[in-house]
């Protein structure tokens, strides 16, 4: 796009931390901002489902600015996940989560600026958590008032599991591989289905910088602490519980399909002739040698 580059960064570290950061803030930015719209306006301006198919553009947006960098990882569960598979170094998963935290901090801030007027109209000047005017939703996730702590947390665990076990095997060429150009729309129709049918108890965070980053913003934004304490101190479990689902989804992929999987075909003519080789060189071990070739493949 352009020739010369004088401010790239030379360290790769910190400019996937940047690619993190900056899919995030986008995916938040959609997210927050039809959540925003919808609730000030009392739906007379989108619905619930609004708001899901926002999230949803944002995934596929960020992904697509951001593939190129990083994968676009944009949640902690899903680097996790990856340093669990060994698809991503365990070097990464603190920065790469405090950015893609920072991000959505970040969003959420431009969304409260932007929306200002339609939020102080809406709450009366009063931002707080509970009734029916209450605006803390539009940034961070709370649970609905019928649903128990351990359910919302399983629900959490599903959700996020569900997200892994289905996003793993895209790019799986043993399988059915999806083109790569069309994984980011594939991955948002996937977060779209979700949210469409596990968002009711709880909110559908299956992200805990998501959630985290909105939430640190309401607290230093006018929410105060009630934003942590409400519900009986609820906001851990959309931090813990999708770390926990992305392993298990992700563990769920391995045995279930991974492993099940046939082994790729060894190319035959490299096979052969490198075996011919070694019977020139070395006779007496060349079934040595084949066992090491088919365990490489393995």
């Amino acid at each position: 796009m352009v020739k010369s580059k004088p401010l790239k960064v030379r360290s790769a570290l910190v400019r996937e931390c940047m690619a993190e950061f900056l899919g995030t803030f986008v995916l938040l930015l959609f997210g927050c901002s039809a959540a925003a719209q919808v609730k000030t306006s009392r739906e007379t301006k989108g619905q619930f489902l609004s708001v899901n198919m926002a999230f949803s553009v944002g995934v596929m947006s960020a992904m697509y600015l951001t593939k190129g960098i990083t994968g676009a990882h944009l949640n902690p569960a899903v680097t996790l996940s990856f340093c669990v598979l060994r698809q991503a170094p365990w070097g990464r998963l603190v920065p790469y989560s405090l950015s893609q935290l920072l991000g959505a901090y970040v969003a959420s801030g431009l969304v409260y600026l932007v929306y200002y007027d339609a939020i102080m109209e809406f709450s009366d000047g009063v931002l707080t958590v509970y009734g029916p005017n209450e605006t803390a939703s539009i940034f961070a996730t709370y649970p609905s008032e019928y649903i128990s702590l351990s359910r919302s947390f399983l629900d959490q665990v599903v959700g996020t599991g569900m997200l892994m076990l289905c996003i793993l095997g895209l790019g799986e060429q043993r399988n059915s591989p999806a083109p790569p150009d069309l994984i980011p729309p594939i991955v948002g129709v996937i977060v779209l289905g979700i949210s469409m049918s596990m968002s009711a108890n709880c909110g559908a965070a299956i992200n805990p910088a998501r959630d985290l980053g909105p939430r640190l913003f309401t607290l230093t934004a006018g929410w105060g602490t009630e934003v942590f304490t409400c519900y009986n101190y609820w906001f851990w479990v959309p931090l813990v519980a999708p770390l926990i689902g992305g392993v298990l989804g992700t563990v769920m992929y391995v045995v279930f399909i991974d492993w099940q999987l046939p082994d790729p075909d060894p190319p035959t003519d490299v096979y052969r002739s490198s075996a011919n080789a070694e019977d020139c060189k070395q006779p007496s071990t060349t079934q040595d040698k084949g066992v090491e070739l088919k365990m490489a493949q393995f």
